[in-house]
């Protein structure tokens, strides 16, 4: 009999050959047996195996085969721990490498505390896979939470997807598993080979907090480095937090990127980070928007979800580059005085195999039971907000891309269907809350603790919430019983004024409610309006499309609209392709028609969002007291019969007030008195019918001045031109307040 065979116990040497052993750091690497220095190493690719002091580079034994791939031997000498590599054949080939299990554990006991209470505000810089020196030797030191895995390996070309190989250390009650492996650098492809508890083998995992991915469909992990990248975007970070609060003018630039814009030269591909951050940042910035907001960014396995069913959460897509071409990207967003917001998706991911879904073997990020775990609508899975380590994943991964990214902002998609247990559910398919009710207290829970944790952490960063329904408080402070929200997207202004809108002009006096609705609660939350992708997809056409009448009509009533929704209270936002008309519905798969603008109408509309956008930024009226009331008064709310509406926006005292007024109706108005609130000439600010938009240039040249004749409940009135299918703009010119 082999006498090392003694020195490896022979069920333990079974179940390591078989990869079923869940201690392998029990077992390999160095270890006292009485009063003897063991090393034992698994290495099925190699024929022999030596071991060399690292000190001296000498050979100090070779170890002997024990069984298939499984080497041991007494080290001469030695009764302590040392440095040392190890030494492979295999035919005419020899290498080095210093082993694995020759290592100890990376994360320190804080963090295996912090991890297990589900409190660790910084998870992914213990999760992951991390690029760095660990006992003096370059590598990389991966960790993943799987409490209910038998055993957890890491797997990839560096050791032949073999999931022997590289089993890792689990560190106690907390579910963590760790290993540090050298030579592992950045750039290298990875994922996670799991036993369940019952040993069975699960589908190969992604790393859930992994910073990079391969481009779909392939779905493995990519180890990149995230250290040393050099921002030079102090000046912004040190001065965004005045420009993104409630006071100041907000104008969003949704943008697909995938989508935006494409090179029909190179195979239709989409540009890359790098080209998004000269041609992108660029346009923004000359269309006067103040922010972009990106779809969804974290890596998504299929391309039709548009991001809204994200994978990788710590992962910025590699379909438009590496993580650095990102952040580059965002430092040009800084540098053009542009804010960056992202889509964030907490509500649900899909169920591919190689995600979160049963990660360890049962559900694990989910709910077990579909009625909580599973999402009719998407069929994707729901996670489970009363765990708190999936708490702590979540609010962790918001925390990551303010740190690592230098984002802006976070909108949160679908929150209504977090709120609420029943969405999209019928009787009998939800469970109710512990007080019978629908609410879903643990997610409210949960968005209430991350957006105290992200404004604690940086509170000149922003979130918005993307929530359908009237539940109270989402915008207010959570210690009013609040979400905490810095903003909410307005869905029932966007519904009602869109229907408004598709009605053919001669019946809209009697749909005259939908566009004065939304002033009944315009100031119970900190509004955004939105027109987003969600009003351009699934056969609702395009915003021109939806508009009724001829071809010159159909472009007046947009630019009305637009006009109407700048002059309204509340921040704004646009889908891309909205600020030039385009024509068709959008396609995720093809670029935005930019040859349109060939075509003056197009041309028009792209001008007029543009002079919008600069005139809202600097008339303190349109933004300064969006969530005031006392910043907003009907002039007539209640002309149904012409279908005009006239109001006044004011700002802090001191500011000019600005009068809109919007006809939408294609009759002109001659000799149309309007009451003002103070005597003094009223400029001609901004006319959506002026001619250099397309319309027909009827309008106030010069401004209108005052005139002591009673109207509107005013005591004075300016008497006007108000064009067809139009919004008009009039600012005092005296520096006066109402």
């Amino acid at each position: 009999m082999n006498m090392t065979a003694e020195l490896v116990d022979p069920a333990e040497a079974a179940a390591l050959i078989a990869g079923q052993h869940g201690d392998p750091f029990a077992v390999l690497g160095l270890h006292r047996l009485d009063d003897r220095l063991v090393l034992r190493a698994l290495r099925p690719e190699a024929d022999g195996v030596e071991v060399l002091e690292v000190r001296t580079g000498r050979k100090l034994c070779a170890l002997e085969p024990v069984a298939k791939g499984l080497f041991a031997g007494v080290i001469p000498r030695r009764k302590n721990r040392f440095a040392y590599k190890l030494r492979l054949s295999r035919g005419g080939d020899v290498w080095e490498e210093y082993d694995a299990y020759g290592f100890g554990p990376r994360l320190g006991d804080l963090d295996e505390y912090l991890l297990g209470e589900g409190t660790h505000r910084q998870l992914w810089r213990a999760l992951g896979a991390h690029v760095g020196s660990h006992e003096g030797v370059e590598g990389t030191h991966f960790a993943v939470w799987a409490p209910n895995a038998a055993r957890v390996s890491v797997v990839g070309d560096f050791n032949g997807w073999d999931g022997r190989r590289n089993v890792m250390r689990r560190r106690g009650a907390t579910g963590i598993h760790e290993i540090f492996l050298p030579g592992i650098t950045d750039g290298v492809t990875y994922k996670y080979e799991i036993l369940d508890g019952d040993h069975a083998l699960l589908p190969l995992k992604a790393d859930p907090v992994g910073f990079g991915a391969e481009h779909p469909p392939k779905t493995a992990s990519i180890v990149r480095d995230l250290s040393g990248y050099d921002w030079a975007d102090a000046g912004w970070m040190q001065s965004r937090g005045a420009q993104q609060k409630i006071d100041q003018p907000i104008s969003i630039y949704e943008v697909h990127l995938e989508s935006w814009r494409r090179v029909p030269e190179e195979g239709n591909r989409s540009l890359s980070y790098l080209e998004h951050a000269q041609q992108l940042v660029g346009y923004a910035r000359d269309m006067g928007f103040t922010h972009i907001e990106l779809t969804p960014v974290s890596e998504y396995p299929f391309g039709g979800s548009w991001g809204y069913q994200p994978v990788g959460l710590f992962a910025p897509t590699s379909r438009f580059g590496a993580p650095n071409d990102f952040r580059a990207f965002v430092e040009a967003c800084h540098a053009a005085g542009l804010g960056l917001i992202i889509d964030w998706v907490p509500g649900h991911f899909p169920s591919d195999e190689h995600g979160l879904a049963r990660f360890d073997g049962p559900a694990l990020y989910e709910h077990a039971d579909p009625k909580e775990g599973y999402h009719p609508d998407w069929n994707t899975l729901v996670y489970n907000y009363g765990r708190s380590e999936v708490q702590n994943f979540l609010i962790a991964n918001a925390q990551f891309w303010f740190e690592e990214y230098h984002i802006d902002g976070l909108r949160v998609d679908a929150v209504a269907s977090m709120l609420y247990r029943d969405y999209s559910r019928k009787d009998g398919e939800w469970i109710p809350n512990q007080h019978g009710g629908r609410e879903n207290l643990e997610a409210i829970a949960f968005m209430q603790r991350m957006n105290e944790t992200v404004y604690g952490a940086d509170d000149t960063i922003m979130t918005a919430a993307e929530e359908s329904t009237a539940f109270p408080g989402v915008s207010a402070p959570t210690d009013t019983g609040g979400l905490g929200f810095g903003f909410k997207w307005n869905m029932g202004w966007m519904n009602d004024t869109l229907r408004y809108m598709s009605e053919d002009p001669i019946n809209r006096k009697y749909h005259h409610d939908k566009m004065t609705f939304g002033l009944h609660y315009a100031f119970s939350e900190n509004f955004i309006l939105p027109l987003s992708h969600d009003e351009v997809v699934h056969g609702k056409g395009s915003l021109l499309g939806r508009m009724p009448g001829d071809d010159w009509q159909r472009f007046a009533n947009l630019r009305a609209y637009f006009g109407f929704m700048w002059g309204h209270p509340g921040k704004k936002l646009l889908f891309m392709g909205g600020e030039f008309a385009q024509a068709q519905e959008w396609n995720n798969e093809t670029s935005l028609d930019w040859h349109l603008l060939d075509q003056a109408p197009h041309r028009g509309m792209q001008a007029l969002i543009r002079d919008l956008n600069h005139f809202y930024a600097k008339t303190p009226a349109l933004y300064q007291r969006d969530s005031d009331p006392e910043g907003f008064r009907w002039v007539d709310g209640g002309n149904q019969a012409d279908s005009i509406l006239s109001w006044l926006r004011f700002g802090d005292e001191g500011t000019r007030p600005v009068l809109v007024v919007a006809n939408f109706t294609p009759v002109p108005r001659e000799g149309f008195r309007i009451g003002v609130p103070q005597s003094g000439h009223w400029d001609e600010r901004l006319n959506s019918d002026a001619a250099i938009y397309g319309g027909s240039d009827m309008g106030n040249p010069g401004g209108r001045h005052s005139h002591e004749i009673a109207a509107h409940g005013f005591s004075h009135s300016i008497e006007i031109s108000v064009p067809p299918l139009a919004t008009v703009f009039f600012e005092l010119a005296e520096n006066r307040h109402a």
